[in-house]
């Protein structure tokens, strides 16, 4: 029998998981580099240089090359990685600061709170979401900030789902009772209670909104309804690859965007598993590559050493 891992908080819990910690670090260099890159090297992604030309290959003065104005490509992937990561992370903040308390409401308080706010999610996810994005930034600009709010409000309707089929299961329990029976108001026991208890499942969902907001931007601007230039984003970037010309003899200039979007995407899937399982009380980290990654703490003792086992 293999000793049990996967004591020590949850920061312990989440630094056993290498994928995890390789996908935070990943996203750690990766905000340092748009965020002091600029600034430390002078990058203008706007600044159009005549010398240089149109379509200029990578060299020592254009890393990237120049695009077809011939503003510098290195500069315009790195200010374009500040806005599609603004993008991620603030509408993905919109969707779970919408999500949350709606969730929460749909799964305590049930009856007309369940049904209006579980029929209004419905109504938001019976619509192509594409489309709804679409549709939407066509009629309210396409603004960094209104990309940022319709993809984050269009967003709120997974993280409710998910708080709301936890909370059905958490306010059932005697703990929950004895403190409704002891007086506690509504707001006291989703606060110090219920939220608590359901929202480590957040965490994760949370990672995956970012990549799906970025992803979303992305798609977006290379339908050239996102940001549009001279504004620089990693969607508008990989937009030069429609031209037949660039996409078949100019590789550096679509492919480094394209594996920015990828890179991230991946390390955000990495974190938001990490932090799912370091964050629930219910999940130890599995014992070994060839297990399941988690195991019911509440699983008896000699299944549990069975599952080990195997």
């Amino acid at each position: 029998m293999r000793a049990r891992q996967g004591g020590g908080g949850p920061w312990a819990r989440f630094r056993k998981d290498r994928r995890a910690m390789a996908g935070l670090c990943f996203l750690a260099l990766e905000v340092l580099l748009v965020v002091l890159l600029p600034p430390l090297l002078g990058l203008e992604p706007n600044v159009t240089d005549r010398a240089a030309g149109f379509w200029a290959a990578p060299s020592r003065a254009h890393w990237l090359g120049t695009d077809d104005v011939g503003r510098d490509l290195f500069a315009r992937l790195i200010c374009g990685g500040r806005i599609s990561l603004l993008v991620g992370f603030a509408a993905a903040g919109i969707s779970v600061a919408l999500g949350v308390p709606l969730g929460l409401l749909a799964g305590y308080r049930r009856g007309g709170w369940e049904y209006g706010i579980m029929r209004c999610a419905d109504v938001f996810q019976s619509f192509p979401t594409t489309v709804l994005v679409l549709c939407l930034v066509a009629l309210v600009g396409s603004s960094v900030w209104n990309i940022i709010l319709v993809i984050g409000v269009l967003g709120w309707t997974s993280i409710a789902r998910l708080v709301y089929a936890n909370t059905l299961s958490v306010a059932e329990q005697e703990y929950i009772l004895a403190v409704k029976a002891l007086g506690g108001s509504t707001a006291t026991i989703l606060r110090r209670n219920v939220l608590p208890n359901v929202i480590s499942p957040v965490w994760a969902a949370l990672a995956q909104r970012v990549g799906r907001a970025i992803l979303s931007e992305s798609s977006l601007s290379f339908l050239g309804m996102g940001i549009r230039t001279p504004q620089a984003s990693w969607g508008n970037i990989v937009q030069y690859a429609t031209n037949v010309t660039v996409f078949a003899d100019r590789p550096w200039v679509w492919v480094p965007p394209s594996l920015c979007i990828v890179a991230t995407v991946f390390a955000l899937l990495f974190v938001g598993d990490g932090l799912r399982d370091a964050m629930d009380p219910k999940y130890i980290p599995a014992a070994g590559p060839e297990e399941d990654r988690a195991v019911y703490r509440d699983t008896p003792e000699e299944i549990r050493h069975i599952i080990r086992g195997r």
